[in-house]
């Protein structure tokens, strides 16, 4: 899944900037001339803060922490830098509190995903993907018309759920589907997530939406009306990545240690596992 959203990413990043860069001439807001020495200067005063992916890299891919040991790690980086080397946080003042704070948004997540995880196993219980493989597979011949079909799907998804949620309680349903269909699951996997991040720009209940209305005090009709023209571009980009699948698929076939492994559909366990491609 790492490798499949990499050029996925990258398209994203520059249909973004080359929209960035076209409306930036237009606007009234007055440029600043590139100074390297500014720039310089810049950087070095956030070497802290720019070294905060390196630790986690350096923990997940140097082999010393799991993803969860990771987090933990850069956690921890990021308290002791703010606590010992800016100062923003006192050791016996504010730390109390910061950790309360986190362990009450960590305690919402788990409510949530305790939740979902509980209306999954009903949906598996009651063989509800069983049911939506033979009524789709039986509705809908086309596998193109499938793709759109789903990405509408999951841009409603998108604007009416959480991530936690949504990758709880869809991707069970989702992804028998998609095998039904022939459809390669890391390439599922990147026209889920991609659906959901449009979804949670798209009116009028966006997620995203109401941060940034939150965030800059701004009413959330101007929202709206902002966020359109951008829209359209990661529709674009969502369109490229669900019907140009090799822009998903290329680079884990090329460096994926799993090669030609098969992916299996365990139900049990409401996942996919992966198999040898030996096995029926």
């Amino acid at each position: 899944m790492f490798l499949g959203g990499v050029v996925p990413g990258i398209l994203m990043v520059a249909l973004t900037a080359w929209w960035g860069t076209t409306q930036g001439p237009k606007t009234t807001v007055e440029r600043q001339l590139f100074g390297l020495g500014e720039a310089k200067t810049a950087v070095w005063n956030a070497k802290w803060e720019l070294l905060l992916p390196a630790v986690a890299f350096a923990g997940l891919f140097g082999g010393i922490a799991t993803p969860v040991e990771a987090a933990a790690l850069t956690a921890l980086y990021a308290w002791v830098v703010e606590t010992f080397v800016y100062g923003n946080l006192r050791v016996f003042r504010d730390s109390p509190r910061v950790m309360t704070e986190c362990g009450l948004l960590v305690g919402g997540v788990l409510l949530i995903l305790g939740v979902a995880l509980g209306f999954t196993n009903y949906l598996v219980d009651a063989q509800i993907a069983e049911r939506a493989v033979d009524w789709v597979t039986g509705s809908i011949r086309s596998r193109w018309m499938f793709l759109l079909l789903l990405n509408l799907f999951l841009l409603v998804v998108g604007c009416l759920m959480d991530i936690f949620s949504a990758i709880v309680v869809v991707v069970p349903l989702i992804v028998p589907i998609g095998l039904a269909f022939g459809i390669d699951p890391i390439h599922l996997g990147i026209i889920f997530l991609a659906n959901l991040e449009l979804g949670y720009l798209t009116p009028p209940a966006g997620m995203n939406l109401f941060l940034a209305s939150y965030r800059f005090s701004k009413p959330l009709s101007e929202v709206y009306r902002s966020v359109l023209p951008i829209l359209l571009v990661f529709l674009v980009g969502v369109l490229c990545i669900t019907y140009v699948p090799w822009l998903t698929t290329a680079l884990p076939r090329l460096l994926g240690p799993l090669g030609s492994h098969a992916f299996l559909v365990d139900r049990r366990n409401h996942g996919i596992v992966f198999g040898s491609s030996s096995m029926d």
